[in-house]
């Protein structure tokens, strides 16, 4: 089932922030680590296109993604013109400080109090843009929750006479063109619950994980992760830990959920869920869900 999801609010938000880009200097795109290139609104692209400003991409929660992955995502960002990206974890206070240079190196002309450095920050829902406003304050300004849109309306911080930043609410798209972008984005939690089906999620990321992450899964889960598909090994994940329904068969909801949470969580592990050279793959067969080959494997 092809995953779409645009809540009312996010037009009114798509216009402020069209509105703001003529009074930026500098767009800090937040994209999730483990899937820079799905995570990354076609629309924030077009509105600081249209406006010629310049991009600094944070690939945030790069703790949890694969750092072999993550480096491929930043050589590929960076061929990109008037791009300049940077793996962090929103977390760590020395990822955080490096941040504003960054942006700093993107404007070098708004550096003085007649002249601040405009930024503005710009991401889809739950992605930890609240998390890095927060880290850059260093004070809870900023809301943060564990369910996407949790920021409706757009503010500004002062962060020194020298430099403000705008948040702007967790922007989605109103038609997601590849169904795996809209699985990998159900999975690590940027779409709403109300529009996806949790078990069909969970299936596309067992499959996913079994061709790319086998020893991370079978580490996991203590099973022999050999010639299983996605669901034989949420079945499985069901009979580990006792997941049963009335009657006695596996609750494979519940499983689901399970290994929902235990990738969001990083529990499975340091996980990419794409590569730049399956990205290209995918596009250039022409269709919206990606299968991993032999050459887009990752080592364990």
């Amino acid at each position: 089932m092809p995953i779409q999801w645009f809540p009312g609010h996010m037009t009114l938000a798509r216009k402020q922030a069209a509105d703001a880009m003529a009074d930026t200097d500098v767009v800090i795109e937040v994209l999730d680590a483990r899937l820079p290139e799905a995570s990354s609104n076609p629309m924030i692209h077009t509105l600081r296109k249209h406006r010629s400003r310049p991009c600094l991409k944070l690939l945030n929660k790069a703790d949890l993604a694969d750092p072999a992955v993550t480096q491929q995502w930043l050589d590929h960002f960076a061929a990109q013109p008037g791009v300049t990206a940077s793996a962090l974890s929103c977390k760590k206070p020395s990822d955080v400080a490096r941040v504003t240079r960054l942006a700093q190196t993107l404007a070098p002309h708004r550096n003085d109090n007649l002249k601040p450095l405009r930024m503005m920050v710009m991401g889809i829902p739950n992605v930890g843009k609240s998390t890095l406003i927060n880290a850059l304050l260093k004070r809870r300004a900023a809301n943060v929750g564990d369910e996407p849109a949790v920021t409706k309306t757009s503010h500004r911080y002062d962060l020194s006479p020298q430099m403000y930043l705008v948040d702007t609410p967790g922007m989605m798209w109103p038609k997601i063109e590849h169904d795996s972008d809209g699985y990998m984005l159900a999975a690590s939690h940027a779409i709403g619950r109300n529009a996806v089906i949790d078990e069909e999620v969970a299936t596309f990321l067992a499959d996913l994980l079994l061709a790319r992450y086998p020893g991370l899964l079978a580490a996991r889960y203590k099973c022999d992760v050999q010639d299983m598909d996605g669901v034989a090994l949420i079945e499985t994940i069901a009979s580990k830990r006792g997941y049963r329904i009335k009657g006695g068969a596996a609750d494979f909801e519940k499983a689901s959920l399970a290994l929902l949470q235990d990738y969001r969580d990083g529990a499975l592990g340091r996980i990419s869920l794409e590569t730049p050279a399956g990205r290209a793959a995918m596009l250039a067969a022409g269709h919206g869900a990606s299968e991993p080959d032999a050459s887009d494997k990752a080592k364990d």
